[in-house]
């Protein structure tokens, strides 16, 4: 096969857009990606063609979700920062992992850069991994050129044992974790709304504790001294 002249940004984007409602194509005599909506009718043609012209497009698979959660987890395994660890094993708990994992390291920059880091790594071995299994010899060396992904934590991802952690900790942790990421000029808002709360559940304290209690032989007695 000749080799092929791929648009490496374009391959790389495509890899990127892990979605259900995407569908990417890599010509294999010119090397240009066709990236398509499904849904969309032009789109949808351009689709149904590629996939007649099985010896021109070669369907490109990004990575699962659940691969990436792999990934994620790895790097999580591998902070040595235990505080900043547990958060992330927090965050990473449940639906909405990735927005949660992101949200945590905003506070840390530089374990930040070094997931970009980590991940594109990851990312770029699979793209090579993928032309080495497609049979799919380039006309040019990848910009990234042959990654090395970075290496398994030598220990796996320790969790916190079932019940080690109560959910109102969890809801606690969460709830810090937001006021972390909320811009300081809400603060005073944020601050606001939750003495509100604080102070909305000790008037139900004092109030429950004013009200008059039936006895069991059905007489009324009064909580006060």
């Amino acid at each position: 096969m000749t080799p092929v002249p791929v648009v490496w940004p374009d391959l790389e984007t495509a890899f990127e857009r892990n979605s259900p409602d995407m569908s990417s194509f890599l010509n294999v005599e010119t090397g240009e990606v066709l990236m398509l909506v499904d849904g969309n009718p032009d789109d949808e043609t351009q689709r149904n063609s590629a996939l007649m012209r099985s010896d021109t497009y070669t369907a490109i698979e990004p990575a699962s979700s659940r691969e990436q959660y792999r990934w994620m987890e790895r790097f999580v395994a591998s902070v040595e920062d235990e505080t900043l660890r547990e958060r992330l094993i927090i965050a990473i708990d449940g639906k909405g992992a990735f927005r949660r994992f992101k949200d945590v390291l905003l506070h840390y920059p530089g374990e930040r850069e070094r997931w970009f880091s980590y991940r594109a790594d990851l990312l770029h071995a699979f793209i090579n991994e993928w032309l080495q299994e497609n049979d799919i010899d380039t006309a040019t060396t990848p910009p990234w050129g042959d990654v090395t992904p970075p290496p398994e934590p030598d220990m796996p991802l320790t969790r916190p044992a079932q019940g080690a952690i109560s959910p109102a900790e969890v809801l606690r942790r969460q709830a810090k974790e937001l006021i972390d990421v909320i811009p300081a000029i809400d603060l005073t808002a944020a601050i606001a709304f939750l003495e509100f709360l604080r102070d909305r559940g000790s008037s139900k304290l004092v109030a429950r504790d004013l009200l008059p209690r039936r006895t069991s032989s059905g007489n009324i007695s009064s909580n006060e001294p």
